[in-house]
């Protein structure tokens, strides 16, 4: 599971690289709209996925701003590995 949450994490990562990389030297043709489309959808989810962060996890685990900025960077894939540690801590 850590090696999918890890390559889940590089292709949210060279994805928002290559989503800026356009704001800076736009593609050619309909790519350039199309991945300008994908950056606002992307930063709307991650937004939603960083207040589901907070409702969930704010009472199991204290939480501090880098772990807000990587839910927003990485989404659904630090989720998951925030589940994880809540229900390693349960466990125990």
């Amino acid at each position: 599971m850590k090696l999918i949450l890890l390559l889940g994490k590089l292709a949210t990562g060279f994805a928002w690289l290559m989503m800026f990389y356009n704001l800076a030297a736009p593609f050619d043709g309909n790519i350039a709209a199309i991945l300008n489309i994908l950056l606002a959808v992307t930063l709307f989810m991650h937004c939603f996925q960083t207040i589901i962060f907070h409702t969930l996890f704010k009472s199991l685990i204290s939480l501090k701003r880098g772990d807000y900025l990587q839910v927003f960077i990485f989404g659904v894939f630090s989720l998951l590995q925030y589940r994880q540690l809540v229900l390693a801590q349960q466990k125990s």
